[in-house]
């Protein structure tokens, strides 16, 4: 069997950029160039999709590096197939880096008849040939035990913490909001990281989609409040919290979310609403609305894929990046001086 010498990385189209930016940092970590293995993910006309890979990948580790954001049945169906391609041209082992992992939020039965669709996606992942996944932020951790493969879920709030102390200068006013009870931990594990107090937003809903009112557990008054979430759908939610946190005295509402899913109204409603700025990460690719939000800011993750990928290769620890002192020196330049 031959020699296994450096990972490849090949990706399918939903997020090109990131895949080229991991690609450039691995290379710099690597002190070799680490490009994208050669290959074409294309659509027949009745949008069957079509993979062929250029390159020899036998005995090779393989990285896919693709999440399933919207069309997130067609980055799905990607996904699989080039793992597939992959296991048939006898790689010797394929990992899927999925940045954003979509159905994550079915994650459970919220009524009768429905399906666990997470569930589903995972069993479909581990059957491709895909023998482990890296992720980040799930929208629920136990979603890593619907694989009966290793799974590996960074986390965006060391990115966020360093992002924070970069941009926000003195912290003694500033507070973390949770949008609502189930996201505290989220919420909480930021709070400790930047040592600042903790709020939540309480939410009742009367259907989906739809907030029936929401009040705020904690004193936010004359506070910077920063609320966090995994994810920003149309971004209703959000806006209608950092309205009721300027209701109750505080003196300016931020963002940071891992995944910009921004669908429908979204952009319009960030841009018009009293945020003063949306952090998101580049997991999902910027459309050119999100790019031009004069409030959306985008943190890259590519330093943090790009040294998960290399320490798993070397069969070193993942988790040692949900340390600050571990992933300072990966961000230096990005947060100099902060």
């Amino acid at each position: 069997m031959p020699t296994i010498t450096e990972p490849k990385l090949i990706a399918g189209n939903a997020n090109r950029p990131l895949a080229n930016a991991v690609a450039r940092r691995m290379s710099m970590h690597r002190g070799m160039n680490v490009g994208l293995v050669d290959a074409r993910v294309e659509r027949f006309n009745d949008a069957e999709i079509f993979v062929e890979v250029y390159e020899n990948v036998r005995g090779e580790d393989m990285f896919i590096i693709q999440p399933t954001s919207r069309p997130a049945n067609d980055n799905l169906m990607e996904l699989l197939i080039i793992a597939d391609a992959l296991r048939r041209s006898s790689a010797a082992r394929t990992t899927a880096v999925i940045p954003y992992f979509g159905y994550a939020r079915q994650d459970r039965r919220t009524k009768a008849r429905t399906p666990i669709s997470a569930k589903l996606i995972a069993n479909l992942i581990a059957q491709s040939g895909i023998e482990r996944v890296l992720t980040m932020d799930l929208h629920a951790a136990q979603i890593q035990g619907f694989f009966d493969i290793p799974v590996d879920n960074l986390y965006a709030s060391p990115i966020f913490a360093l992002d924070i102390r970069h941009h926000f200068g003195d912290l003694d006013d500033v507070m973390v909001v949770s949008p609502d009870v189930g996201g505290v931990a989220r919420a909480r594990e930021l709070a400790q990281r930047i040592a600042a107090p903790l709020a939540i937003v309480d939410k009742r809903r009367e259907k989906a989609g739809e907030v029936a009112e929401m009040t705020v557990i904690g004193e936010v008054t004359g506070k910077r409040c920063i609320i966090v979430d995994d994810i920003c759908d149309t971004a209703g939610t959000l806006c209608k919290a950092a309205e009721v946190l300027i209701e109750n005295g505080a003196t300016e509402v931020h963002a940071y979310t891992t995944h910009g899913v921004l669908s429908g109204p979204a952009i319009d409603r960030v841009s018009t609403s009293v945020l003063k700025s949306l952090v998101i990460t580049d997991s999902i690719e910027a459309t050119p609305e999100t790019k031009g939000c004069p409030n959306i800011r985008i943190v890259p993750t590519a330093p943090m894929f790009a040294q998960a990928i290399i320490n798993i290769w070397n069969g070193t620890s993942v988790s040692s990046l949900f340390d600050h002192e571990t992933l300072t020196p990966i961000y230096e330049g990005l947060y100099s001086g902060g």
